[in-house]
């Protein structure tokens, strides 16, 4: 087989004779997902330690915290917070965790590590961040925390806002 000239050339019965270009991504990589009320938010995939889709029994409640926080988890030995992020970001709607498991995104910077519990993961994509628009209509509650937003759909007016995880890590709002 090494002596067979295809071989050794790259040039097989199965290959195409022109290479096919592949295209390189615009933007940066981010991490899509819905919070409870459907509406859609982003997270630089560079600010995600990681995701974790834990069943509800592991995340132990704590008495006596903000009510915005739905317990501990343990992930491979270290114990983080989960927070219902749509709660926080000023929704009414708060998570279910009546389901077999739930989707967390696990933030971090520096030494502090959060898990942000939201309703569904949506995916991986490729955002440009020079078409990113300041936020026109937004509640109070979510602005701080807010870096732009993308205009998806302008016929429907739907948007895809980008959060600041740094600003949600280290908001005043987990000591209430």
């Amino acid at each position: 087989m090494v002596g067979n000239p295809d071989f050794l050339t790259g040039r097989g019965q199965d290959q195409a004779p022109e290479f096919q270009e592949l295209e390189s991504p615009e933007g940066e990589l981010h991490l899509r997902f819905f919070v409870p009320s459907g509406n859609e938010f982003a997270l630089p995939a560079i600010g995600i330690r990681e995701v974790i889709s834990p069943t509800p029994d592991r995340i132990t409640p704590i008495p006596n915290v903000s009510p915005l926080l739905l317990g501990t988890l343990n992930v491979r030995g270290r114990v983080i917070w989960v927070a219902d992020l749509g709660q926080f970001l000023g929704d009414s709607a708060p998570l279910n965790t009546d389901r077999p498991d739930i989707s967390v995104i696990a933030i971090e910077d520096q030494d502090l590590m959060m898990g942000l519990a939201v309703d569904r993961i949506h995916e991986m994509d490729w955002l440009d961040i020079e078409d990113i628009q300041m936020p026109t209509s937004v509640p109070d509650s979510m602005a701080p925390f807010l870096r732009g937003e993308w205009v998806i759909n302008p016929d429907a007016d739907t948007v895809l806002r980008l959060l600041d995880q740094i600003a949600i890590l280290r908001s005043a709002r987990w000591a209430t």
